[in-house]
């Protein structure tokens, strides 16, 4: 009975090891059309603020294009990067617009 407990036991420390030694898998490797546009989003992104029209989704989108990078997910990064750009340079352009007045 203990000579079969003991190999149950030294059984599952082997098992434990063998664990403990395999390599993590691979992280995808993010093209580099994806780090380019990540890094005009960022860029767009920035300006906008400068300019004071940055919007939200603006950010959003940024945020969302990282976290995909993060994951070496290349084409929703490139996808929230693009979005990124697009919504930085739509509210550059909404504050040209004038301010309109309602009555006096």
């Amino acid at each position: 009975m203990q000579k079969s407990f003991l190999a149950v036991v030294a059984a599952g420390m082997l098992t434990l090891s063998a664990c403990q030694t395999t390599p993590p898998a691979p992280k995808a490797e993010l093209s580099d059309e994806a780090k380019i546009a990540l890094s005009w989003a960022e860029a767009d992104v920035k300006d906008a603020a400068k300019a004071g029209g940055l919007w939200t989704t603006a950010q959003g989108s940024l945020k969302a294009a990282k976290d995909a990078a993060a994951k070496g997910d290349s084409a929703n990064a490139i996808k929230h990067a693009k979005t990124a750009s697009a919504q930085s340079k739509l509210g550059q352009e909404q504050k040209k617009y004038p301010i309109l007045k309602i009555g006096d």
